[in-house]
Formats: C-alpha cells, structure tokens, sequence
C-alpha cells in the first residue's frame, strides 16, 4: 500500500489533512521539502518518524500546554479509512479543529541557518541584538523567539518583528504566545539534552480551541527542528545533525537553485531516513518500529 485513494481535503509540503466534519485526519507522508520545495524523492519511513516524535513531545508536553490530539490508534479510523490501516498505522493523527495562528513560532537557541548569515551582517538575528563575539553555532545567552508569517506552498515564509507579531494577533496574545513557545523550547530543550541531543532551534504552531491557545500540528520533529548530537558539538563551524540539513546541504552542493531541484542519490535517500529514525530514537529512548 502506497497511500490512499482518497483526495485530501488539504495537502501542504508534507501532510495531506482530510476533513471529518467535527475533527481533521492528520497522514504524514515520506514527502521531503527543501528551500520550499516538494522534492521527487521520498524519504523512507519519514512520515511514521514525524508523527511518532510529535506524539511522543505532545505526552511529554501536556502538562506545560494543552494540543489537539484526539487518538493515533488505529481502531479509531473512520470507517471509510479502515481499509488502509496497514499504511496509515504510525502515520496519522485524528486531531481537534483549532482555529490556527496566522504565525510560525521559531525558536532558536542557538545561532546558525538564516540567523547565523543576519549576525554576520547586522549583528542581530531577526532585528534582535545580540553580543559581539558570536560565532556559528553559539549557543545564545538566552533562547529568543522570531516569528514569521506564513506562506503558500512555493513562496517563503517572512522573518517578521515582534511588533509586527503583536499587529497581527493583538500585544497580549503575541505576548502569550512567545512566552509559551520559549517555555515549550525550554523544557524540550532540556529533555534533549538528557539524551545527548542539542535542539538548536524549532518552529511551532498554536491554535485556539475554547479559547485556550494549543500546540498542533507537528512538534520538534527533524522537518522542523536542528537537531545536533551533542557529544559533536564544536561552536565555530557547522555541526551533523539529524535533521533535513543533510539533504540541503547536498542540494547546496550540486543545485544552483535554477528549475527544480534534481533526483537525490540512493545514498542520500537512505542516509537522511537513517537520521531521521536516529533522531527519533535518542530523543524518545525507545526502538523504531516499522
């Protein structure tokens, strides 16, 4: 079974969202976007990896924030998905509908990516100011929150102030929501650490369900996240990861971002799986079943 033959009454990069009426049906697929790209390749049990990192951070974060999670077991398919049990198992999520923040929370904690090339520049990532001295992979005096909008499949999302957040969703619920996302960074960031896993940075996404702002969607997985083994770590240069920046960095290596992006090597498409079932089983402690 390579999927579903049902339309998706949504699909973004990776995800395909199918409406029940009272809830959504969640199905992450082994899609792989890259400078906001849907690649030709598939990654090779990536999707059951995003959702099984995603639940597990949703149990682990339920007493810091509330989510949408309604089950993940697939006794609890709708009937007209039952027949494709042995391909959704691992990879769904039946979820609350929340009305959705027009924002992408990120959170870095340490400099690298966009961020690194702005202080580089500017000596500010984001417009935030940050100390002389700082070099790639510094990790930050303290975590800082960056917002960005969000964009259509093809276009990028844009770095956007915190004055520009609160324009957006009004000052105290911009307050709110950094508070929460640094504290939700905070606490994950510290799990992680326990398991010899640096989670340099993340992207989150909030809704409101009954007016209380929830976490959805995806929750630091290796699509969202920088993840960096931690006994590698060496400020001053980029570090391995365990994350998409694999395949971006091959991309880097052989693209010049003219038409779209080529095939991706064999050796890639297995590498970047192995890094992403890596991620997932240093961070939750348990075996990858597949």
């Amino acid at each position: 079974m390579s999927g579903i033959d049902i339309k998706p009454d949504a699909q973004g990069k990776v995800r395909d969202i199918y409406d029940l009426g009272d809830k959504l049906l969640m199905v992450a697929t082994d899609r792989i976007s890259a400078f906001d790209y849907i690649l030709e390749d598939e990654i090779p049990h990536k999707g059951a990896v995003l959702t099984q990192i995603s639940l597990f951070w949703l149990e682990q974060l339920k007493d810091v924030i509330g989510n949408h999670l309604i089950s993940a077991d697939v006794a609890d398919l709708p009937e007209q998905f039952k027949p494709y049990a042995d391909y959704l198992r691992g990879r769904f999520m039946l979820v609350k509908k929340a009305e959705m923040l027009p924002v992408e929370c990120i959170v870095r904690g340490y400099l690298a990516g966009s961020g690194l090339k702005e202080y580089q520049k500017q000596g500010t990532v984001c417009g935030i100011q940050l100390p002389e001295g700082l070099v790639n992979s510094s990790k930050l005096p303290e975590p800082i929150f960056t917002p960005s909008t969000k964009a259509e499949i093809g276009d990028h999302d844009e770095n956007i102030s915190f004055e520009r957040c609160a324009e957006i969703l009004g000052e105290d619920a911009a307050t709110q929501l950094r508070d929460l996302a640094i504290k939700v960074y905070s606490v994950a960031r510290d799990h992680a650490a326990e398991n010899g896993i640096i989670i340099a940075d993340t992207k989150f996404e909030f809704g409101v369900i009954d007016g209380q702002i929830i976490l959805a969607d995806e929750v630091l997985t290796p699509d969202s996240s920088r993840f960096w083994p931690g006994d590698a770590y060496e400020p001053g240069r980029d570090q391995a990861s365990f994350d998409k920046q694999y395949v971006r960095d091959w991309l880097n290596a052989n693209w010049d971002r003219q038409g779209n992006p080529p095939h991706l090597p064999q050796e890639v498409i297995e590498r970047t799986s192995q890094k992403y079932i890596a991620a997932y089983e240093k961070i939750s402690g348990k075996k990858f079943e597949f």
